[in-house]
């Protein structure tokens, strides 16, 4: 990037953490990661217990960006035109009109996704890996900038469908809220902010400069060394004794991009080895099944990847 081109980048990126900020209080990582998903062009899954802030964190994020939004409730009975959209006959013209459903958005917020059934679940996946979706027979292109920001309750709650890897491989990244600190509560208290970022928010850019924002991304530089040092924690994951089903390639491809995105934010125009290992958890640990019998946590997977890069010589 130019030296131009980059401040303005970096003062984009600026204001769209403040504005989310004065939304989501104490949560500077998340939201750091919530613009690093959507400058790398990716989907986000949130993973926590009810209450702490998910589907705020998705409205003050599409607020922010100024783009087309709709939210979507997940639950066991609805059916993937309640997603995608349906032909309705229209008796003037006898011919069928299409109604687009709200996948047709800049930013979809999928809320409790693992509470509606796979075969509604399934509906996304053509969306999220090619930015278009097939209706009978016609495929039609999705706006962009393109995004699923999906939230979760942990699969251990009644009611609940785990997702399936093909799903879960389709998410860039994968994070979990956590409760605010004292101090952030007090102010969530005090201000009356948390529920209302529809109401608090103001867009601070709009869908084209989303789009520029990721562009530049792409133009992060990402040494031989960092790339060799990506392949090799995939490959360690792909053959470790722990581990049944390791990163699968979509998954390097999501790191480096991930990489330069996160390089970005924290306005850098070249990737570390920090970057690489910060991801790994929320890029990795949500991909890897491990071979253990019984259940396994979030937590399992990222021990695991813990121990993985903790043998692996950093680059210098």
């Amino acid at each position: 990037m130019t030296t131009s081109s980059s401040s303005i980048a970096y003062q984009k990126i600026a204001d769209l953490r403040a504005m989310i900020g004065t939304v989501i209080k104490g949560k500077e990582t998340v939201i750091n990661q919530a613009i690093t998903a959507l400058i790398a062009d990716g989907h986000l899954l949130i993973e926590d217990v009810p209450g702490v802030g998910k589907t705020t964190l998705g409205h003050a994020l599409a607020v922010a960006v100024g783009s087309s939004f709709s939210r979507l409730q997940f639950t066991s009975d609805l059916l993937p035109s309640d997603v995608l959209g349906v032909a309705v006959f229209n008796p003037d013209s006898r011919a069928f009109d299409f109604k687009p459903g709200p996948i047709f958005a800049n930013i979809v917020l999928a809320d409790e996704i693992n509470r509606t059934t796979p075969k509604t679940q399934s509906a996304l996946l053509e969306a999220m890996n090619e930015h278009q979706v097939t209706i009978d027979n016609v495929t039609r292109e999705l706006p962009r900038p393109f995004m699923v920001l999906a939230t979760q309750n942990p699969v251990e709650h009644h009611g609940t469908y785990p997702l399936p890897e093909s799903q879960l491989d389709r998410f860039l990244m994968k994070i979990e809220m956590g409760y605010p600190d004292a101090s952030a509560e007090r102010e969530i208290l005090r201000n009356g902010t948390n529920g209302a970022a529809y109401n608090v928010a103001k867009p601070v850019m709009g869908p084209h400069q989303v789009l520029d924002l990721q562009n530049e991304a792409r133009r992060i530089h990402v040494g031989d060394a960092i790339t060799d040092y990506m392949i090799e924690i995939v490959n360690r994951t792909r053959d470790h004794e722990e581990i049944q089903l390791g990163i699968s390639p979509r998954g390097t491809t999501a790191m480096y991009r991930a990489s330069q995105a996160r390089a970005m934010v924290h306005e850098r125009d070249y990737v570390v080895p920090d970057d690489v290992k910060a991801l790994a958890g929320p890029v990795f640990a949500h991909r890897i099944v491990l071979a253990r019998g019984g259940s396994s946590t979030p937590a399992d997977a990222v021990a695991v990847l813990d121990e993985i890069l903790g043998n692996i010589p950093v680059p210098a």
